[in-house]
């Protein structure tokens, strides 16, 4: 299902003259076309075995199912992150889980994450050259504090789907956002005033 996903949209942006995530134009055709979709299967999007992985690697966007481990006392939290990891640890890792910004913020700060990608292929090889340092250091980064999470390999409850840097555009506005206790428009209230 996630080849599905993002091949129908790739093939789509190829055939009017897209080249994904090379220009601003084409991101913003990609972004569109995704949010545009009006339900995408998250089980499906974690089931392609040539995805999945059993650990990340810092740079790289993954998407999987999640428990937090302090659930009862969180006001709210995302059952399905899209996340870019920053830092590993032996029980889990730290990332940026963008479904908390809005749609502009979100496309804000992954612009300014394009700009320190290792490569300019956005192939396979392709990884954001991020840190938790780096974040805090520069303004253009400035969107990224209601996103920084820490996840717990013990609370994953899925294989980590790995997201190709060909496809950060689409995954980015794919509506698989799933909140709990709390909607989106008030998580997104929060994290503008987070970002503040």
């Amino acid at each position: 299902m996630v080849a599905y996903v993002f091949d129908k949209l790739l093939a789509t942006g190829i055939r009017s003259g897209q080249v994904p995530a090379r220009t601003k134009a084409a991101r913003s055709w990609f972004r569109d076309s995704a949010a545009s979709m009006a339900r995408v299967s998250r089980q499906g999007l974690v089931s392609d075995k040539d995805r999945l992985r059993s650990s990340v690697l810092i740079g790289g966007m993954y998407m999987f199912f999640y428990d937090p481990k302090y659930k009862k006392t969180l006001p709210y939290y995302d059952r399905f992150p899209l996340v870019v990891v920053i830092e590993r640890y032996k029980d889990g890792f730290l990332g940026l889980n963008l479904h908390y910004l809005p749609p502009v913020a979100r496309a804000k700060l992954m612009d300014a994450l394009y700009t320190i990608s290792n490569n300019k292929k956005y192939d396979e090889t392709t990884r954001m050259r991020v840190s938790y340092d780096m974040l805090k250091s520069a303004s253009k980064f400035r969107g990224y504090k209601p996103c920084v999470k820490h996840y717990l390999n013990e609370h994953l409850r899925s294989k980590l789907a790995y997201v190709n840097a060909t496809e950060w555009d689409i995954a980015l506005f794919l509506p698989t956002e799933q909140f709990k206790k709390a909607g989106t428009s008030e998580v997104w209230a929060d994290s503008k005033q987070r970002m503040r």
